[in-house]
């Protein structure tokens, strides 16, 4: 959820809120009536990008239905920032489970107000390259799911994304590549999704499948100042290996279709899900490839150890991609179960490339 790239120094300060009417779990967190448990914790770190940034997160974790103890279990995660650079962020990610899982809810609500970095379009964008630019943001995303049989569902999903205040050099990369959405923008979609999925938890699987591939397409009868579709296909694999040890392995496809695609709505390689080690966003296009692994090991207690490693590309087309000039990183991790009976695990990477591109990262909840 947060993302402290080429972080010099993280500290995590780990808190349990007592308030009048809550009975404390001698388990993992605090425990509200039967079926819903809340960890909040303050976070301090200092990164390249923030310098020295303060705020709270906070995890939430319930059974909408007491008695239907089949349902994986529920989840909520806020965070919000603040940095001495004026960089401000705050989101609200959820996946709600129905009772036996007919429907699921998954949803992003964000505003972000933060610098960021552009090198231009296209898998060759040089390091020299990079102007700095900041914008404004509004995000919200709703995925609802209906379970067609088991591990089954068709979905409708909508998004809105609304960018303004964009600050940039003029006469720059964004004007010389006429970048879509440089003056601000919004859009807002529709579409739709088929899943197939049966990891054993929501958080940290240790068996199980997911494939995933939908179609949301942006159109003007919904606002959006720009018509275009995205196509995105998810496919992941959990392999349990020799005493909880786990693979998990990713390969994830992203293409958008149509005359103009808006900055912010194009392929964005690297960040903490994807490609760790580079910058999110240190390539853009039209199109992504990524394909990653990672080998999680349990060591004692509350406390694990990961090592990782991904490939990937961005593309203006399909036809474009060459696996000779695919990119490359890998990296290792420490993880910390907050709640080892979900599988809640704030996980602490770094990531690192051949190219000289490198990233630590903190986040609650695995990559993917």
């Amino acid at each position: 959820m947060c993302n402290f790239r080429s972080c010099a120094f993280c500290v995590v300060l780990i808190t349990r809120l007592l308030l009048p009417g809550l009975a404390f779990s001698q388990k993992d967190t605090v425990r509200i009536g039967k079926n819903k448990e809340v960890l909040v914790f303050p976070v301090i770190a200092k990164s390249i990008e923030t310098g020295w940034s303060f705020g709270a997160a906070s995890a939430v974790t319930f059974h909408i239905s007491k008695a239907d103890t089949a349902t994986r279990t529920s989840n909520m995660q806020g965070i919000a920032l603040y940095s001495l650079k004026k960089q401000f962020i705050t989101a609200i990610n959820g996946a709600e489970y129905f009772r036996k899982e007919r429907f699921v809810l998954n949803e992003q609500l964000s505003y972000s107000s933060f610098p960021d970095k552009f090198w231009g379009l296209g898998k060759y964008a040089p390091d020299s390259a990079v102007e700095p630019y900041n914008f404004k943001q509004y995000y919200i995303y709703l995925h609802l799911l209906r379970k067609l049989s088991k591990g089954l569902y068709l979905g409708t999903l909508f998004e809105l994304q609304k960018v303004f205040d964009v600050g940039y050099k003029p006469g720059g990369l964004f004007d010389q590549e006429n970048i879509a959405g440089r003056y601000g923008y919004l859009v807002a979609g529709l579409g739709l999704s088929f899943t197939y999925d049966n990891r054993n938890n929501a958080f940290a699987p240790d068996k199980g499948n997911f494939a995933q591939i939908y179609f949301d397409h942006f159109d003007k009868y919904l606002g959006s100042q720009y018509v275009y579709t995205n196509v995105v296909v998810d496919l992941r694999r959990f392999i349990k290996i020799y005493h909880k040890q786990v693979l998990a392995l990713q390969a994830y496809g992203f293409a958008d279709f149509g005359d103009e695609i808006p900055l912010r709505s194009l392929a964005s390689l690297g960040g903490s899900g994807s490609m760790r080690g580079f910058y999110q966003g240190r390539y853009r296009d039209r199109d992504m490839l990524v394909f990653q692994g990672e080998y999680r090991i349990p060591v004692r207690n509350r406390f694990g150890v990961v090592a990782f490693a991904n490939t990937g590309d961005v593309g203006h087309s399909l036809s474009d991609f060459s696996i000779p000039d695919f990119k490359f990183s890998f990296g290792g991790g420490l993880r910390y179960a907050i709640n080892k009976s979900e599988r809640l695990n704030l996980r602490l990477d770094y990531g690192t490339s051949f190219t000289g591109n490198s990233g630590l990262y903190f986040q609650l909840g695995e990559a993917f």
